[in-house]
């Protein structure tokens, strides 16, 4: 029998809170990336691998190479979504819709990977006053529900608040409630492509949320459910074929989206 090779998981991060702020760097020695991938580790154990990727590595760590060896990527970012190199985000985008999975936490629900998949602005409201945020589950039968308590309680939270400006989720699977009254879609999965994303909102850097064991468990549910769907890894693309193709067994022209529409390439 032949043992599945593991999941292999790129965990990005920003890592700028823990080098300037204290009250971060307190609570995420190791960084916030550290913690999240720990997470991961813990509960999905042998059956995954993970590597990390900040953004001031060269080509934010996330080279050809590396997109090309990943199955999954998270990504958490904040303060610095604006210096993500416009050719990053079009390598990472055309790696989802080829058929990499994508998990975006947090405040990643501004950067321009997931802005540029959604489509939409992604804006939303928000208060930093150490809400507390009750996490229900809607949909108790979804993979990455499982496990997990209804509701979860995180005692100390960013608040985010709808309107949350995204396209209908195609699986809503969380939503939470804050002190204040607010109400927030705060699990959603998408399809983009032959790519997967599932975007989990708790996480702000102002506290130890990556540390909480349900909240670790919801981002190991989502990296296993976002796992690629198909084994090749191909963008869809504009291709002409004969009219019989499927007696003749002819393959398709190869007929690319500029040439087909009668422009050049």
């Amino acid at each position: 029998m032949t043992t599945p090779s593991p999941l292999r998981v790129t965990v990005w991060g920003e890592n700028r809170h823990e080098q300037r702020d204290e009250r971060v760097r307190g609570h995420y020695p190791d960084g916030m990336h550290a913690a999240i991938a720990a997470g991961i580790t813990e509960n999905l154990g042998d059956a995954v691998t993970t590597r990390f990727a900040l953004l001031d590595d060269p080509e934010h760590g996330l080279s050809e190479e590396v997109l090309a060896e990943t199955d999954v990527l998270t990504w958490w970012g904040h303060m610095a979504h604006d210096e993500v190199a416009d050719e990053v985000v079009d390598r990472v985008q055309r790696h989802v819709l080829s058929g990499m999975g994508l998990v975006v936490l947090h405040s990643g629900h501004w950067s321009k990977v997931f802005t540029r998949l959604m489509g939409t602005t992604c804006t939303l409201r928000w208060r930093n006053e150490s809400d507390r945020e009750l996490v229900w589950t809607v949909d108790p039968s979804h993979p990455i529900a499982e496990g997990v308590p209804h509701p979860i309680v995180i005692p100390e939270q960013e608040m985010y608040g709808e309107q949350f400006d995204i396209p209908t989720p195609d699986e809503l699977i969380f939503v939470s409630s804050f002190s204040g009254g607010e109400v927030f879609r705060s699990g959603c999965t998408f399809r983009r492509g032959k790519g997967k994303i599932f975007y989990f909102s708790p996480g702000d850097q102002d506290y130890p949320v990556y540390h909480h064991t349900d909240v670790r468990r919801v981002i190991a549910n989502g990296v296993s459910w976002a796992r690629p769907a198909v084994p090749d890894r191909t963008v869809p693309f504009l291709d002409r074929y004969p009219t019989d193709w499927f007696l003749t067994g002819e393959g398709g022209q190869g007929v690319g989206d500029a040439e087909a529409a009668g422009k050049s390439a």
